[in-house]
């Protein structure tokens, strides 16, 4: 069976993904959404690493926003899909590649433990821009505090380096400048641009649904032909 792997960004849950995951296990697709909020980079990744390294097969693996940083890390996918993400190369973190939009960072506010939380008066309209209000609210309702340190995190290895890569410019996007979105591109295989917001996992999930049933499907046919190899080293490859 085929299989995808969805992977949130900060301040998010595996939850915001249930349009796209629900659609996909329709169509007969198997999909893991792993929870991060490990409280590191190294952290998260290995959490979904772990999925990874659960499926017979090399999954599809979708990363939004900082999941992708997460999701250069990983070993063993056989397609990286960036939507709205980062994609740091090498001595690079998500904070580092910059990009956030002066609104998102006015509606991050400090919590008394050290950790952040996004101030929901104001993250709709920059989050989820293309939603009807109720669908709106729902997500920001699952916003969560998110723990201090891991947009800083450097990935320890650049899996777009050796898999095949799609990157997703969100051309409408309100949180991350779709010209910074356009530069990290250019390190992916092919570049798809949406006139969607941050996050068309909420309001467009067709989008991202036809996407990566067109990508799985691709990608199944060559299995036959060239065969499936794991990478289980360490390290670029």
């Amino acid at each position: 069976m085929a299989a995808v792997v969805l992977v949130h960004g900060l301040y998010h849950r595996p939850e915001h993904f249930a349009l796209v995951a629900e659609r996909l296990r329709t169509a007969g697709t198997e999909v893991l959404v792993p929870e991060l909020h490990r409280g590191s980079l190294s952290a998260d990744t290995a959490a979904v690493q772990a999925v990874i390294d659960s499926l017979p097969e090399p999954p599809t693996v979708l990363g939004h926003s900082y999941g992708g940083s997460v999701i250069t890390g990983v070993r063993g996918a056989g397609h990286l899909v960036y939507l709205a993400a980062f994609v740091p190369d090498g001595g690079e973190s998500a904070a580092g590649l910059g990009g956030a939009s002066p609104q998102l960072q006015d509606a991050i506010r400090p919590e008394p433990d050290g950790s952040t939380s996004l101030r929901p008066d104001r993250v709709a309209d920059i989050l989820y821009g293309d939603c009807p209000e109720p669908l709106a609210a729902w997500a920001v309702g699952l916003l969560r505090a998110q723990a201090p340190g891991c947009g800083r995190g450097i990935p320890q290895r650049h899996s777009w380096k050796h898999t095949p890569s799609t990157y997703v410019v969100c051309a409408q996007d309100r949180a991350i400048d779709p010209a910074v979105q356009r530069k990290m591109a250019s390190h992916c295989t092919d570049v798809r641009e949406w006139q969607t917001d941050h996050s068309p996992f909420v309001g467009q999930p067709g989008l991202v649904v036809g996407l990566l049933q067109e990508l799985l499907a691709a990608d199944t046919s060559r299995w036959p032909d060239e065969g499936v190899t794991r990478c289980v080293g360490t390290g670029d490859l």
